[in-house]
Formats: C-alpha cells, sequence, structure tokens
C-alpha cells in the first residue's frame, strides 16, 4: 500500500514539474507584457548599404574571337574621369599580330591581282592575233575557191576544203577566245576576292585593336567589377585588376553618373518575396546625419552568397540629387513594403522559437502558458502571426528564465508593459 502511494506521489511530482516548465505562476515574478494588435500594418525593411552613382555605364571586354583577354591597365577604383578618358585596356598583341598577317596577305593578293591581270592582257592579245589570222587565211581560202569554174574539178574540190578547214578554225578560235576571256576575269576576280578577304581582315583586326582601349562615355568615376571566376565556393570575389584574364563580353568596369545617385543594399533572402520595384524607401545616410533622403527601389536582385547567408542586391534611387554625396558612403535604408490589412502583430521580442517552432507565452489569469503561433513575416521591430486572438496578453520576455533572475534579485520587479 506504501509502495502504490510512493509511486502515485511520484507521479504527481512530475506531472507538476511538466507542468511548471510550459506554465509560470504569474505572482511568482513580475514579466513585462504586450497585448495582440490587430491593425493594418506595413512592416518596413532595413539594410545597410553603400551610396554610388547610377545609371552606369558599363565597360566590356571586347568580342575579338578570342578566348581570353588579358588587362594591360586599369585606372585606380573609384578614381574620377572625364568623357573620353581612356578607364581600361588589353593587351593588342594577338590581334596586331593578326594585323600584320592580313597585310602581308593584302600585299600578296595585290600582287597576284597584277599577275592575273597582265596574264588575261597577254591571253587576250594572243587570242585577238589568232583571230585576225584565222580570218585572213578565211579570206584567201575564199579567193582561191572563186577560180573553181576555170579549175580541174580536183583543185576546185581542195579549195572548197580549204574553206570550210578555214571556216572550222575561225569558229574554234573564236570560242576559244570567248573562253579564255571568261577564265582570265575569273583568274582576276578570284585574286580581287582574296585581296577583299585580306582587307576585311585587316580591317577587322585594326576595329580589334580599337576595340582593346575602352574610354568613358560620361563623367563619372570608376567602379571596378568583381572578378567572374569558372568555379566558385563561396568568399568574397577580389576586383580586376591589371594581368587578369577576362573573356571577350565579361563586364569589367562601370562608370556611374555621379548626377545620378543610389544605394546598393543587401537584404537577406527573405524579404525577396515582399519588395517591389517602385516601394517608397527613406535613406539615412552616416556622412550625413543631419540630413533624410527620399528614394524608391529600381532594381531587385537575384540571390546569391552561402546557404547560410543568403541575400540579394537590391537598388534604391534617390529621388533627389544632392551635390554632398560621395560614392562609397555608408548608407541604412528603410523601405516600406506593402500594407497588410487587419493583421495580428507583436513586438518582435514576444516571439519565441525552439525545435523548429514558433510560440508566445500567453498570459491566463495568474500565470503564462506557451501557445503555438504561425509567423506570416516579420522584420527587426515586429512580428505578423495567426493563432492568437486580438487584445490577448503575451510576455516580452521567457518567464521560465525571468523566474531565477527574479529570485535573485533584491527587489524592483521589471513593470508590466500594458497597451
Amino acid at each position: 500500500m506504501k509502495t502504490k502511494l510512493i509511486a502515485a506521489t511520484a507521479v504527481c511530482l512530475l506531472i507538476a514539474l511538466a507542468i511548471y516548465k510550459t506554465t509560470v505562476t504569474a505572482s511568482a515574478i513580475t514579466v513585462p507584457t504586450v497585448k495582440v494588435t490587430q491593425s493594418d500594418i506595413s512592416l518596413p525593411i532595413y539594410a545597410q548599404g553603400q551610396v554610388r552613382g547610377g545609371n552606369s555605364q558599363t565597360l566590356t571586354a571586347p568580342l575579338t574571337g578570342g578566348t581570353e583577354l588579358h588587362i594591360l591597365s586599369l585606372k585606380q577604383n573609384g578614381a574620377a574621369v572625364k568623357a573620353g578618358d581612356i578607364v581600361v585596356t588589353f593587351d593588342p598583341t594577338d590581334q596586331e599580330y593578326a594585323l600584320k598577317e592580313a597585310e602581308s596577305d593584302m600585299a600578296e593578293a595585290q600582287q597576284h591581282i597584277k599577275q592575273a591581270a597582265a596574264q588575261f592582257q597577254a591571253d587576250t592579245e594572243e587570242a585577238r592575233y589568232e583571230l585576225d589570222k584565222a580570218k585572213s587565211d578565211l579570206a584567201i581560202a575564199e579567193l582561191e575557191a572563186r577560180k573553181n569554174p576555170i579549175l580541174s574539178a580536183i583543185v576546185a574540190k581542195q579549195n572548197d576544203l580549204a574553206v570550210a578547214v578555214a571556216k572550222d578554225k575561225l569558229n574554234q578560235l573564236e570560242q576559244d577566245s570567248a573562253n579564255k576571256k571568261a577564265t582570265g576575269v575569273a583568274g582576276v576576280q578570284i585574286q580581287e576576292a582574296a585581296r577583299a578577304k585580306a582587307e576585311s581582315k585587316m580591317l577587322t583586326a585594326k576595329q580589334n585593336i580599337a576595340a582593346m582601349t575602352l574610354k568613358a562615355e560620361r563623367d563619372g568615376y570608376v567602379a571596378i567589377k568583381q572578378t567572374q571566376p569558372n568555379f566558385y565556393f563561396g568568399g568574397q570575389l577580389p576586383n580586376y585588376q591589371v594581368g587578369d584574364t577576362v573573356r571577350p563580353g565579361m563586364a569589367v568596369v562601370e562608370i556611374p553618373d555621379l548626377s545620378h545617385w543610389e544605394v546598393g543594399a543587401n537584404i537577406g533572402e527573405l524579404d525577396q518575396g515582399h519588395l517591389k520595384v517602385g516601394d517608397k524607401a527613406a535613406i539615412s545616410v552616416i556622412a550625413v546625419p543631419d540630413k533624410k533622403f527620399s528614394g524608391h527601389v529600381a532594381d531587385i536582385g537575384t540571390s546569391t552568397g552561402s546557404v547560410w547567408n543568403r541575400h540579394f542586391e537590391c537598388k534604391v534611387t534617390l529621388d533627389d540629387q544632392p551635390p554632398e554625396l560621395r560614392p562609397g558612403m555608408s548608407a541604412r535604408v528603410e523601405i516600406t513594403s506593402e500594407t497588410i490589412h487587419s493583421a495580428l502583430w507583436l513586438p518582435a521580442q514576444a516571439l519565441f522559437e525552439s525545435d523548429g517552432k514558433k510560440f508566445v507565452y500567453l498570459k491566463t489569469a495568474n500565470a503564462f502558458a506557451r501557445k503555438d503561433v504561425t509567423l506570416v513575416r516579420r522584420n527587426e521591430t515586429r512580428v505578423i502571426l495567426t493563432g492568437l486572438a486580438p487584445g490577448q496578453e503575451v510576455a516580452l520576455a521567457n518567464p521560465t528564465e525571468a523566474a531565477p533572475k527574479a529570485a535573485k534579485s533584491s527587489g524592483n520587479p521589471v513593470q508590466v508593459l500594458g497597451k
């Protein structure tokens, strides 16, 4: 009987202990609380970024048909440039070799054209001489044939055969002359085509050499792009520098326009679905603390970074163009996203998470009870959730952690926060 009593007592103690873990007597300690609010709310998104010029001109490695290019010279990152200034040059050695080779082919083709033209002229003169001779022979044969009535039948027959042979020879020479002329013209045209090909190669090489020098089209400053390796395993990519290899078509430098300011802000991937182009933004620049600037979201980039730190770049264009800004200044951006109607919300510190579950500590008559909730959206200061009712009171601190602290405290209980 005593054994059963002891066992029953132990069970009761275990149950009481389990209840104590999730329910804390409200009278034992003073825990700050807040009431669940239901209203239309817009959760701003906060981000850090840097001021830079907008409406950028992008300088890319020229499409020269090669596999890679080497940077020969490069303006310093952040350097001011004027329209027409040289910003990047690439090694033109391969194209200079191609130019010399094309010039050699051009000279050779011109010599071949002269030779083909001279040969054509010689063949034409020879054909003309042979035709004139054949015509003369035919005329002589026809004159001899006129004597046939007074000549013997055998001689007359010979004269007629001589006329026929002369005519056949003339016809054959006329055909041969036409063929030789066509062949001669074709020979010259072939060499002309070779010359045109060499000229095209020479022009292309000259254009490629000119394209190896990239110039600024407007006043601005140099913003060197990060390298783009074939394989990337995380970490900060370095900027391009002299001696680097660049694939044709890759962006190397941007020239932002200093009359169009923007802020490039890195934002966590969780907020990507809550932003849209055109959202209003407030910008605070650390170097200009007495002013606040307005802007709007101009572009939302794609997510990058490691699996534990996914983020994207958001471009925020300033509505005004203040002259006191400079590239690289640190800025804090507050973006106003869409309004959620009739939302239940709490301060962010009222929401707790454990083992993948989100919950609050709901205040009852004289205790705090854990209550599971569903998170809809959050930012640094507020959370929007479901699973509660408007006006319910929840703890702003973990009561199970506040209890031992209150026991050690000599007094001065924390004041209860209410609405």
